[in-house]
């Protein structure tokens, strides 16, 4: 298996992903989300590798009308069960995010969780010129990542150790180039000593070359935060919130 897309979901690793994730920081996204771009029940927001949903899920029991795509039947399986026990405005789609062709516009299409990172140039460009055309006039997108090229340069560590769940995960990362990624290889060992090993490519780029690839799709960028609404993006910030309006003609 070759892609973090694949990484927390084999076998009785399905929920480290949840834990690595605290609850608290999905609400303040949300609310950000909300704030920020002025949702209101109906508003419709597409939610690309949408991972198990959990900006999908919350954004639903708002009132706004959500489509979330992933190419994993695990997360999108999770999603349609809660959305039909809840009965909530969300359609939930199993099918590759590059292929996937949006129908209608939207207000605000999101990709969090670093996922933009898991592909190269022309695969990330193939997706901004998709979602430009399935946004409103004047709509935006809001890129969530940690694997700019501003943030894991200064930062960058060759190994690192973690225990969730009673998992111990050893990574062992290789910053590489041409193109430019950081290629990390993880073992994961559980109870009874049992463990796999994955690989993941992080495609790395530059604010510069964000901006760039954004301009193509006819974005313009309007901020990158580091903490959403308070803190902008600095060198060396831990994360990047980026936020682009698609150019009025």
């Amino acid at each position: 298996m070759d892609n973090i897309n694949d990484f927390f979901f084999d076998g009785y690793y399905k929920d480290i992903w949840k834990a690595i994730i605290p609850e608290q920081l999905t609400l303040k996204e949300v609310q950000f989300l909300i704030d920020h771009f002025q949702l209101i029940p109906g508003d419709r927001v597409l939610d690309m590798m949408c991972g198990y949903g959990r900006h999908s899920l919350a954004l639903a029991e708002r009132g706004v009308e959500v489509t979330a795509v992933d190419n994993l039947p695990d997360y999108i399986n999770e999603i349609r069960a809660k959305v039909e026990e809840s009965s909530l405005p969300l359609q939930a789609f199993q099918q590759s995010v590059l292929d996937y062709r949006p129908a209608g516009k939207y207000k605000l299409i999101i990709c969090m969780g670093n996922s933009l990172n898991f592909f190269n140039a022309e695969e990330t460009q193939k997706l901004l010129n998709n979602w430009a055309g399935a946004l409103e006039d004047g709509g935006h997108i809001l890129i969530n990542s940690w694997s700019l090229a501003e943030t894991v340069i200064p930062n960058f560590t060759e190994r690192s150790e973690a225990t969730h769940g009673g998992i111990d995960i050893v990574s062992t990362s290789s910053f590489l180039f041409h193109p430019t990624r950081i290629e990390t290889e993880t073992r994961m060992t559980g109870a009874g000593a049992s463990s796999e090993n994955k690989l993941a490519i992080d495609y790395i780029y530059s604010v510069n070359e964000i901006g760039i690839l954004l301009n193509n799709s006819g974005f313009q960028l309007e901020e990158i935060y580091d903490i959403p609404g308070k803190k902008k993006y600095a060198l060396g910030s831990p994360r990047a919130y980026i936020i682009a309006r698609l150019a009025q003609e």
